[in-house]
């Protein structure tokens, strides 16, 4: 041992010499600094505000949740201590545990929590279904909170502890009491990282320095649970670099550490290369989905979102986009393959139609020759190859399409017009989902069918979903759950409310030298080592 010790402070000694006094100090201070490329660029810093997932990923970092959800699908307590409920389920009390402070340096106060719940309910899917439960929340201590319902509610933990967007970030009250249809001003949280705003330039970078005061819990971290350890003291996301080729190139020549959506292309490649890694992320993956604008013609006709489902296989998506036929699968279900309710159960419109009868159903629709305003993202390499192929299958059938391009991020503004899509609106735009999101009928956005009133861009109607949907938040029996997830599943199809495309496993590439990774979404940047 005596003879390494020697021989390591002889070779810093010499690597010093030869690069200069401050070599040592630089090289320790990069091993300090982990270097990601995210999935997309960044542009909205609100989590609550957009379901974009990279807006999450920028909640993850820099605010906590009050519970969160293992691997094995289990939520687990996070800010919460201990939490208990009546004898009829109505009253449920949360104590919060010690040590938790914003970055501003206040204390974290059930007021807080409070008022984040409440803007939360307002935009999410299952946090409005929540809401729709609950009587009141109070305060009664500053760490003490509690939530009142109008009648026993099945999934309150899991709508508390969902682990993907929209998430229930914590926020100061102050930024909480923001209309929830309106976008934040201030980005303080009490997480594991802090944001420097004045060093974030969107489509350049953004970075986040190690919250020192942070104090993690004991449990080994798993999925969105567990101990948050920050190993790093900088995490800076390279938001630039969009080219696929480039991406790899770089991370090859430790330019940067992690891709955080290895393009398909590149898969083989980088599973060969000796230096580089591809770690095991959550087995589940994510959905393809093409949603419809309901709101205007032709897509407010549901014979029309018929003619588009019989149209839509998902093999042709699946193979343009993915290709490596180990990362995807087919899946007639609108939830995901293989969890409780997924079931070709009303899968029939669009798992046995063809061409042929994809153009019946157009002739038969009504439909009046409106060019069908797609919107393709062109820095998103893991759907960017959607729309082509929904363009292509759209024309055959006998639609008009106006493909228009544009980044992710312009994409997922202008998803939020309700304006006519020749006034810069839309009628069809496709994208990704986490299992965790779509995998039940009260989580998965595209199911909420209450019109303008639903918090997720398309704004489907339909009175029957609305109460099949009702019905399935009360009950409680495992079985009835499964029988009324089959009858909205069924439902959806015959309304159409958007189109499901098969199931994906996204890759994640890494330098050899970063250890910590865990089974997660692939986007949490704390318990990794740079070695």
């Amino acid at each position: 041992m005596k003879a390494r010790r020697i021989a390591a402070a002889f070779s810093l000694a010499a690597l010093a010499s030869l690069l200069g006094p401050n070599a040592i100090a630089q090289a320790q201070s990069a091993d300090r600094v982990l270097r990601v490329v995210p999935h997309s660029n960044l542009a909205i810093l609100d989590p609550i505000w957009t379901t974009a997932y990279m807006s999450r990923n920028h909640g993850y970092m820099i605010y906590d949740t009050l519970f969160g959800t293992d691997e094995k699908a289990q939520v687990k307590p996070q800010m919460v201590e201990e939490w208990s409920a009546n004898a009829d389920k109505r009253l449920w009390t949360f104590k919060l545990r010690k040590g938790l402070e914003f970055h501003d340096g206040k204390p974290v106060t059930s007021e807080d929590v409070v008022a984040s719940i409440a803007r939360w309910g307002k935009r999410d899917a299952m946090g409005s279904a929540l809401m729709t439960f609950v009587d009141r929340m109070d305060t009664p201590a500053p760490d003490t909170f509690r939530i009142f319902l109008r009648e026993p509610c099945g999934f309150l933990l899991e709508a508390l502890g969902k682990p993907s967007s929209n998430v229930l970030f914590i926020m100061p009250k102050r930024m909480a009491d923001t209309d929830a249809f309106k976008q934040i001003e201030e980005h303080i949280g009490s997480g594991p990282y802090v944001f420097k705003r004045d060093e974030f330039k969107p489509g350049d970078k953004s970075v986040y320095l190690k919250n020192t005061k942070y104090v993690p819990r004991k449990e080994p971290a798993s999925g969105s649970t567990g101990g948050k350890n920050v190993y790093v003291d900088r995490v800076e996301w390279n938001l630039a670099l969009r080219d696929a080729q480039a991406q790899v190139n770089a991370l090859q020549k430790g330019e940067v550490d992690i891709l955080e959506a290895l393009a398909f292309d590149h898969y083989e490649s980088v599973k060969k290369d000796t230096t580089l890694q591809i770690p095991a992320t959550a087995p589940a993956g994510l959905q393809y989905m093409a949603r419809f604008n309901h709101l205007h013609k032709p897509f407010d006709n549901a014979k029309v979102r018929q003619a588009v489902l019989a149209a839509f296989s998902q093999q042709p998506f699946l193979q343009a986009q993915v290709g490596v036929k180990e990362l995807y699968r087919v899946c007639p279900s609108m939830f995901t393959c293989g969890t409780p309710y997924g079931s070709p159960f009303g899968s029939e419109i669009q798992s046995k139609s063809n061409m042929k009868k994809a153009q019946e159903l157009v002739k038969a629709s009504g439909y009046d020759g409106t060019p069908i305003v797609i919107m393709k993202p062109t820095d998103l390499a893991s759907i960017q190859k959607l729309p082509d192929v929904a363009a292509q299958l759209l024309r055959q059938a006998g639609f008009k399409v106006d493909l228009q391009a544009m980044d992710w991020q312009t994409l997922v503004g202008r998803r939020a017009k309700k304006d006519a899509p020749e006034k810069g609106g839309w009628h069809m735009f496709l994208t990704a989902w986490q299992a965790h999101d779509i995998w039940n009928p009260i989580a998965n956005a595209a199911l909420d069918a209450r019109g303008e009133q639903s918090g997720w861009f398309g704004w489907g109607k339909d009175d029957k979903l609305v109460e099949l949907r009702n019905q399935f938040m009360r009950e409680v029996d495992d079985a009835k759950k499964k029988k009324l997830a089959d009858a909205i599943q069924a439902r959806a199809f015959e309304v159409g409310t958007h189109v499901p495309l098969g199931e994906y496993v996204q890759p994640v590439a890494a330098r050899k030298n970063i250890s910590g990774f865990f089974v997660s979404n692939g986007n949490l940047y704390w318990n990794l080592k740079k070695n």
